[in-house]
C-alpha cells in the first residue's frame, strides 16, 4: 500500500476513537422531572453533562405532552416542577 493511502486509514481510526470516546462520557448527570399545567402532569427523564443541562431537558420533554402551543410551552417550562429527582 501506498504511503497516503495507509495515512487516510489512520486517520480514519484517529476519528472514530475521539467520536467513541466523547459519546461515551455525555450521559454523566440524570435527572427526573414531574411537570403539573393545567391540571395535567407528566414526568421525564433526561440525561446530560451537567445536572443543570439534564434538569432542564427532563422539563422541556415533560412539557412538550401537556403543553400546546408556544406561549403554553414558554409558560410550562417556567413553572416550578411538582417533582425533581436527581438520579446519578
Amino acid at each position: 500500500m501506498k504511503k497516503p493511502v495507509i495515512v487516510g486509514i489512520a486517520l480514519v481510526f484517529v476519528i472514530l476513537g475521539v467520536i467513541i470516546y466523547s459519546t461515551m462520557n455525555l450521559a454523566a448527570h440524570s435527572v427526573e422531572a414531574c411537570m403539573t399545567f393545567q391540571r395535567q402532569t407528566n414526568c421525564r427523564k433526561a440525561s446530560g453533562t451537567t445536572v443543570d443541562f439534564a434538569t432542564r431537558t427532563a422539563i422541556q420533554n415533560a412539557c412538550a405532552t401537556i403543553a400546546s402551543g408556544v406561549t403554553d410551552s414558554i409558560a410550562c417550562e417556567q413553572s416550578q416542577p411538582a417533582k425533581l429527582t436527581i438520579i446519578r
